[in-house]
């Protein structure tokens, strides 16, 4: 299964669980929207990105999650996290975590 297909299943579950959750987009990525503003999404480098906010302890999380930085003469996006394809398995409740701390 590609990152592309598990990240599909997991938005349309979100979609049919969660009242006012929809598909939307990120940056041209393929996203989960919560009243309309993007709290997850696939990134173009078949990663999953999070929305996690800006106290989030990455120290503390036993996971190999990154800081989101698509721009390389940027800064990172602040309060976003990305977490590889070989790490599926945490996709989905970190989708929950993200949800959670943007409604």
């Amino acid at each position: 299964m590609s990152a592309k297909i598990y990240f599909e299943e997991i938005r349309t579950t979100f979609c049919e669980e969660r009242e006012l959750v929809t598909v939307g987009k990120m940056m041209s990525s393929e996203a989960i929207h919560y009243k309309g503003k993007v709290f997850a999404f696939l990134s173009t480098k078949g990663n999953m990105v999070f929305k996690l906010g800006k106290d989030f302890n990455l120290e503390a999380e036993d996971l190999p999650l990154e800081v989101f930085s698509p721009f390389k003469s940027k800064k990172p996006l602040s309060g976003w996290f990305q977490l590889g394809y070989e790490h599926k398995t945490s996709w989905f409740d970190l989708t929950e975590r993200a949800l959670e701390l943007n409604q």
